[in-house]
């Protein structure tokens, strides 16, 4: 896609997120990978303001994060560069403060094998990370290290990460990860749920690999 149609493409999926429920207000943010760099989200923009031209080009080699006028790339930019700088295979990231993703965050709990959707994300668990404040290198690396072999991850008293090849499946994921997490804890208030076996998810997993648009398999 050109750029124009890119920059149109993260303002709805911006706008989407907060109308499925998996965002508030200006909370989260997205990048896309765009050429040799991304294409990324404003800071404090209210998405029913977002407009196209407000997406910001910022480079993958960048210490600082990208700004045009008043306005600069969301505070989130280092973990959004560090991702696709460590995931080939990941062209989109989305970060949101999903509620029951975030409350499984507050509480310090990874997501284990209690559904069978969780392979989606390449794996039997979704990784919690320790707290970092936000916008810090900290954060960047912790996150970073809960994605290794896997396409969500929590953000200990945070929020959620989910990416993916293309902006589609990583919206999607985001969705997912946010109904693992609600199901999940709604299933430990009445009494803990049972767990997949670790064999049967890596099968699973492989499974996965032939589904849907686009599949290998």
């Amino acid at each position: 896609m050109d750029e124009r149609e890119a920059r149109e493409k993260l303002v709805k999926a911006c706008r989407a997120m907060n109308a499925r429920g998996v965002n508030q207000g200006a909370a989260g943010n997205i990048s896309l990978r765009f050429g040799s760099g991304m294409l990324i989200t404003p800071s404090g923009v209210d998405y029913d303001e977002l407009t196209p031209k407000m997406i910001l080009v910022q480079s993958l080699d960048a210490e600082e994060p990208a700004r045009e006028g008043k306005i600069k790339a969301s505070s989130e930019w280092r973990f959004h560069r560090d991702i696709l700088r460590a995931r080939p295979d990941v062209n989109a990231v989305v970060h949101t403060h999903a509620p029951y993703a975030t409350v499984m965050a507050m509480l310090r709990r990874p997501i284990p094998a209690s559904h069978y959707m969780i392979a989606a994300f390449g794996g039997d668990t979704i990784a919690c990370t320790d707290y970092a404040p936000f916008g810090t290198q900290e954060l960047s690396d912790l996150a970073v290290k809960g994605l290794e072999n896997r396409l969500g991850v929590l953000l200990g008293s945070h929020g959620m990460i989910a990416v993916g090849p293309d902006l589609n499946r990583a919206m999607g994921l985001a969705g997912e990860l946010e109904t693992l997490a609600k199901l999940h804890y709604l299933a430990g208030l009445a009494g803990g749920p049972a767990l997949l076996d670790s064999d049967h998810v890596a099968w699973l997993v492989q499974k996965f690999a032939g589904y849907g648009p686009g599949a290998k398999g």
